[in-house]
């Protein structure tokens, strides 16, 4: 793990459903021949405030809470959304779901709701070069099939090769065989490519900066890692960050007396997943074993303090590069996670 690049927690941090965590850095300005700072955009996927910076005293994330300590950092920003597509659109244009009309995963707003004009689409009109990478808008039809290009990016949006393996069988079981399984420490070079997406992202990021460097065109940069989204396919040397006996379990397991079925989600999605599938875990309300609930979370928090070492990389990057004093950066998720022990 490379070193950190050197708050106060939330009162809600344990029970995020739709929290988001939003570190603005604005670093000095440049000593160069024009005013128009470049902007960094990191975007994370699923990422409740799970931080040493929100006051966790567990989690490793000393990249991300250096950033946040020179940073503004919001400590009471929630989601307009708690799903990725609606969550992105609605901030990546500046509107509340109602009139983006999105709720879910199916509809482009510029057709269904309003030709909205979107943040890096702004940049890109008043003379920045805008560039995607990775998991920026949601893919499929809410970003109409292309990450909403031409609009928003200078450029086709780059989206890391090995995606295509996430949720197939690439978790190596203790029997020895592959399976597609929610928990998935890997070994990175005996995955498909040798790599991982979100190893990928930063790598193809960097190489953009390294473009960057010598353009006389600022840049709007966005970079958007999978991790910590499901499943957790993280390098395995994360896991021995956090040994089980360390890892509490969440404070609020029950499922509220009274709750509107309709409220309550059966994480279906997770329940897909072939380790889930062998617990047997009745449907909708049925609780996870205490043994899994506590690897689900020491996967979670491995997957954060993996994604940290890929902000690492990418800050430290922009500091060689002589950039970090003309950048403003700006972190996000596009809402949290929840882990109680109920599905």
């Amino acid at each position: 793990m490379p070193p950190p690049r050197t708050g106060r927690g939330l009162p809600w941090l344990g029970l995020v459903l739709s929290s988001v965590c939003v570190a603005l850095g604005s670093e000095t300005q440049a000593n160069s021949t024009t005013d128009a700072l470049n902007v960094l955009l990191i975007i994370v996927d699923d990422l409740r405030p799970s931080l040493g910076c929100y006051g966790d005293k567990l989690v490793r994330s000393p990249n991300i809470d250096q950033l946040a300590s020179h940073s503004l950092l919001f400590q009471n920003a929630f989601a307009q959304q708690a799903v990725c597509a609606p969550s992105r659109v609605s901030f990546l244009t500046g509107r509340r779901p109602d009139p983006t009309r999105l709720y879910d995963f199916n509809s482009y707003w510029r057709v269904h709701a309003g030709n909205f004009s979107t943040i890096p689409q702004y940049f890109k009109e008043n003379g920045y070069v805008t560039m995607s990478v990775g998991k920026v808008f949601h893919p499929g039809i809410s970003s109409n099939h292309t990450d909403d290009s031409p609009y928003s990016w200078s450029f086709p949006p780059y989206h890391p090769s090995s995606e295509k393996y996430e949720n197939t069988k690439t978790c190596r079981g203790p029997d020895g065989e592959l399976h597609a399984n929610l928990l998935c420490p890997v070994d990175v070079l005996d995955v498909p490519e040798g790599t991982l997406p979100d190893k990928q992202s930063t790598e193809q990021a960097i190489q953009l900066l390294e473009k960057m460097k010598t353009s006389a065109s600022p840049f709007f940069l966005a970079v958007g890692y999978h991790k910590p989204h499901i499943p957790f396919r993280y390098p395995k040397e994360f896991q021995k960050l956090y040994p089980l006996e360390n890892i509490t379990l969440a404070p609020d397991p029950e499922v509220p007396d009274g709750l509107p079925p309709v409220a309550y989600n059966p994480w279906m999605d997770i329940r897909q997943r072939e380790d889930v599938q062998a617990l047997n875990i009745s449907v909708p309300y049925g609780p996870i074993p205490v043994d899994f609930q506590r690897k689900i979370r020491q996967s979670y928090f491995a997957s954060v303090s993996y994604l940290d070492t890929q902000v690492g990389r990418l800050l430290s990057a922009l500091d060689d590069l002589q950039l970090a004093n003309s950048t403003i950066i700006a972190f996000t998720s596009d809402h949290g996670f929840l882990m109680r022990t109920n599905t």
